[in-house]
């Protein structure tokens, strides 16, 4: 019997309005009500992710950032797993030098050096997700988004840095992933430390090797005396596979990447056709 349910949120738990729908929201209550906790492990940082929780009165511990930081239900911090100084500034030296754009989450918020830049880079990202909008409409829906989201657009981040900021991700985009992005991955492979994944066609995300959303959902597991044979997870892409393999119960979304249900134990329908909640409501009456 599951103890734990540990969902992704991005092309997961979310449909193409970025939202959760009714039958997610249901199902996930109706697991709560029989005993099971509930948590979202997530690439967003704990801002991004509250608002769609809040919407449909989901409150619930939280696996951030890839697992750099673990909040509990209520808010507090229970711990984060920063990138070293050292190795961030050979990381952004790396991607300055190959004109990438970066985005850099600490534990003082989120920092870009260009609206423009993450206004255009996102609503490509989105088209993706979302391909029935029209890249006009995409914008339209990022830049509706700023007023929302705390950003620090800053001309210098590593003058921010400088304060003593700990970095927890460092996630880029470009619109040429093959060609550009793929050889940049290869090459902070090679830096050691390091955890280099993926949420969609045109990023990679960059975290601590200890900070994934495996390593934080067993953590969290553990500190509770759950075994892993009684934890679910459910994903989509390449930064929920560290989960995906943890977990005695493991679902990919219909659609999820190639390399997510190979390691998945099941696949549920898509992230637009409330996959989630179909797969909890399968998990409670198949007792897997």
């Amino acid at each position: 019997m599951i103890k734990l349910i540990a969902s992704d949120m991005d092309g997961t738990l979310l449909d193409s309005s970025m939202q959760i729908s009714p039958e997610n929201a249901a199902a996930i209550k109706h697991a709560t009500e029989q005993g099971v906790e509930f948590i979202v492990a997530t690439g967003r940082n704990r801002t991004e992710a509250l608002p769609a929780l809040e919407q449909v009165g989901i409150e619930c511990a939280m696996v951030t950032l890839n697992g750099a930081q673990v909040f509990d239900k209520t808010g507090q911090s229970l711990f984060t797993v920063p990138i070293d100084a050292q190795t961030v500034t050979s990381i952004l030296d790396l991607l300055d030098e190959r004109d990438i754009y970066y985005e850099v989450a600490t534990d003082q918020g989120l920092f870009s050096q260009s609206q423009e830049q993450r206004i255009e880079l996102f609503a490509t990202h989105l088209g993706e997700v979302m391909p029935h909008l029209t890249h006009k409409m995409a914008i339209a829906m990022v830049a509706s988004q700023l007023e929302i989201l705390p950003i620090h657009y800053v001309k210098n981040v590593r003058q921010r840095l400088a304060e003593g900021l700990e970095v927890l991700k460092i996630i880029c985009f470009h619109k040429e992933e093959a060609r550009v992005l793929g050889p940049v991955a290869k090459e902070l492979e090679g830096f050691g430390e390091l955890s280099i994944t993926s949420s969609g066609a045109n990023n990679i995300e960059i975290n601590h090797r200890d900070a994934q959303k495996g390593i934080a959902v067993a953590h969290l597991a553990h500190e509770r005396n759950i075994p892993l044979e009684q934890i679910m997870t459910i994903g989509d892409n390449l930064n929920d596979i560290s989960m995906i393999q943890m977990a005695g119960i493991s679902f990919a979304m219909g659609n999820a990447a190639l390399e997510v249900k190979e390691y998945a134990k099941y696949v549920t329908d898509t992230n637009i056709e409330d996959g989630v909640g179909k797969a909890i409501l399968r998990a409670l009456r198949e007792n897997l």
